[in-house]
């Protein structure tokens, strides 16, 4: 179970990078092929428009991942987190989000997520 929560720390932190890097190949890599994200505004994107919005960019830089609890319930990981970032428009802003990820095949894939976002 330890090398799954090393596993875990390093796959959320390239998650974190990746949305910030628009690193489109990573998350092709590493989403169950049902994934599904809720975004901060409420809505629902599929693996297929999920791919494309990181693509496109999130409207945030300086993203850096806080208080980050694992949790490994069998094949299945709940990851909550903090975060902190600037906006494209320079202001501060914090936000929290849950991942879940599940061992398919001998492998960690994320198979959803969910985003809010808060002013500074």
């Amino acid at each position: 179970m330890s090398d799954d929560h090393g596993t875990l720390e390093k796959l959320n932190h390239d998650y974190v990078r990746s949305v910030q890097d628009k690193d489109v190949a990573w998350f092709d890599a590493n989403l169950s092929a049902d994934f599904m994200n809720t975004a901060s505004d409420g809505s629902i994107a599929d693996r297929k428009t999920f791919l494309v919005q990181i693509a496109k960019g999130t409207g945030v830089s300086k993203i850096a991942e806080e208080n980050v609890q694992i949790r490994i319930l069998g094949d299945t990981a709940i990851i909550h987190a903090e975060t902190a970032f600037t906006t494209d428009a320079g202001a501060s802003g914090r936000g929290r989000y849950t991942d879940i990820w599940q061992k398919q095949n001998g492998r960690w894939l994320c198979v959803a997520a969910h985003v809010s976002r808060r002013a500074g």
